[in-house]
């Protein structure tokens, strides 16, 4: 399998570029997928560089990178400073992060991460474990399926949603995203289907593989692995976790300010290194996943 057909990756220049890489450092890329942004990153490390690549997705093993500069974990990035420990790694230079979804997650129909295909609802990027958008879907209370729409999917009918869900699943249970469609049709008009259903499975999917979670857990982690002039260079693809991104650069936490000293001054881990990045026109024509994407640069003080 060529690496192209797994995932083509987004902003690859500018993302690496923003790692501002040295060439005998050590390198994290906690979104191995397709290996797209580990191979450029292995191409400017000098031969006592580092780099170590997490992914849970067991798909992703097939694109291993045969050098013995390169180590994949598989395991899930929120457990980065554990297994890095486990490594013998407690400081890294510069962490990468492209959060979205692969194209090969996307194209396989039994995966049920695409509105394409027909396919069980799954969704789970991590398939050992238990959770699955069949669970959420059959499962969840309606209390809880309205909250998972509302806030990661932003859908403002999220009761409507989850009161037709539960009545749908009284006869029998909602097993395909086919299934699926035609329950919530009275919510999907034509001109508006597609980002619809994208917006649904959005929010299915972040709850299936903790997304929102995740992300809070490893951008905390970050402050105390990076050496200082370390950088971090992330992409995000939807606006709750390109806030999340955003804000912990700008502070250090989610919500709130920081709380100054006696003088006014306030101490955060990082400063943002340039301006928000995003993909251009013939990028988003060549890719046209990419036309969501964010990337922020931050390096830590």
């Amino acid at each position: 399998m060529q690496q192209t057909e797994y995932h083509n990756p987004v902003l690859l220049k500018e993302t690496v570029d923003g790692l501002a890489m040295k060439p005998d450092g050590v390198y994290v890329d906690v979104t191995f997928g397709g290996g797209g942004h580990s191979r450029e990153i292995l191409k400017r490390l000098g031969p006592h560089g580092k780099l170590f690549a997490f992914d849970q997705d067991q798909d992703a093993l097939d694109n291993v990178i045969e050098d013995d500069r390169f180590t994949l974990i598989n395991e899930n990035f929120r457990f980065i400073k554990r297994f890095l420990r486990f490594h013998g790694q407690k400081k890294v230079d510069g962490i990468l992060g492209d959060f979205g979804v692969s194209s090969h997650q996307f194209d396989v129909a039994e995966r049920g991460f695409s509105t394409r295909f027909e396919g069980d609802l799954d969704m789970r990027m991590d398939q050992n474990k238990k959770l699955s958008a069949y669970h959420v879907i059959n499962e969840y209370e309606e209390n809880d399926l309205r909250a998972v729409f509302f806030n990661y999917g932003e859908l403002r009918n999220a009761p409507k949603l989850a009161r037709t869900i539960v009545g749908a699943r009284k006869n029998d249970p909602i097993k395909t995203s086919v299934e699926l469609k035609e329950v919530l049709s009275p919510f999907l008009p034509t001109h508006r289907e597609h980002k619809i259903l994208a917006q649904i499975y959005q929010a299915i999917r972040i709850e299936v593989n903790q997304e929102i979670e995740v992300l809070k857990e490893f951008l905390l982690q970050t402050p105390e692995l990076l050496d200082v002039g370390g950088r971090v260079s992330l992409i995000s693809y939807h606006s709750l976790e390109d806030r999340l991104v955003k804000r912990f650069i700008r502070s250090g936490m989610f919500e709130g300010e920081p709380e100054k000293d006696m003088y006014g001054n306030i101490s955060v881990p990082f400063k943002k290194v340039g301006k928000l990045i995003v993909p251009t026109a013939e990028e988003i024509a060549i890719n046209n996943r990419a036309r969501s994407a964010k990337l922020r640069i931050a390096e830590r003080i």
